[in-house]
């Protein structure tokens, strides 16, 4: 009786599965690299943001006041009456030494009575204010410590778009990761029984806490 012509050899069959197994833990492994450090990052921060509210933190407040050279106040006054645009180059570069603070081209909102920069950043929350009359600055800084820093990087908060793509480079990693185990998984089910009762439980035990538990 001829062969199944369908069907392959046990030794294509093995080799098929040797090369598939190869190629996933390769990838699976490289994806495991990429993330394992930013694994630990959002690991750790989804547990202190999961208990934000019992760890406490005293925020430090840093407020200074000074006051714009004449030159500088005027270059101050003939920016735009309204609106949204930078502080002028001199007087962005003037503040930045003096207060020691990146301002680079932030966007000021612009009114007759002042110029407001708003410089939030992950765990700390700043803000500087001009006077467009008498030149009179106002920069005051709240931090909240290194816990808020670290959470406000797990949400993508006021990070910038750097910091953005990481995070889309490092879900993707984690796919990656996750999609290949699941084939190992697959491969390696027959001598491993508990492989799907496992991922089962993995599936119904947040399922079950979702529907009966949040509302």
């Amino acid at each position: 009786m001829p062969a199944n012509p369908t069907r392959d050899d046990p030794v294509t069959a093995q080799r098929r599965r040797g090369f598939w197994l190869r190629t996933l833990h390769q990838w699976h492994w490289i994806s495991s690299a990429v993330c394992l450090v930013g694994m630990l990052l959002f690991t750790a921060t989804g547990i202190t943001l999961n208990h934000a509210a019992r760890i406490s933190a005293t925020p430090e407040v840093d407020n200074r006041t000074l006051e714009l050279p004449a030159p500088l106040l005027e270059a101050l006054r003939q920016a735009p009456e309204e609106g949204e645009a930078p502080l002028p180059a001199e007087v962005a570069h003037w503040l930045a030494e003096a207060l020691d603070v990146p301002l680079g081209r932030r966007v000021a909102e612009w009114s007759p009575e002042e110029a407001y920069v708003s410089m939030p950043a992950p765990g700390a929350d700043a803000w500087l204010s001009i006077d467009r009359g008498t030149g009179a600055v106002e920069y005051e800084r709240t931090d909240r410590g290194w816990i808020a820093y670290l959470n406000d990087l797990h949400k993508g908060r006021n990070t910038g778009p750097a910091w953005g793509w990481f995070i889309d480079v490092f879900a993707i990693a984690c796919l990656v990761f996750c999609v290949t185990g699941l084939f190992l998984l697959h491969l390696h089910a027959r001598q491993r029984r508990l492989t799907w009762p496992l991922v089962g439980l993995g599936l119904v035990v947040p399922l079950l806490l979702a529907l009966l538990f949040i509302h």
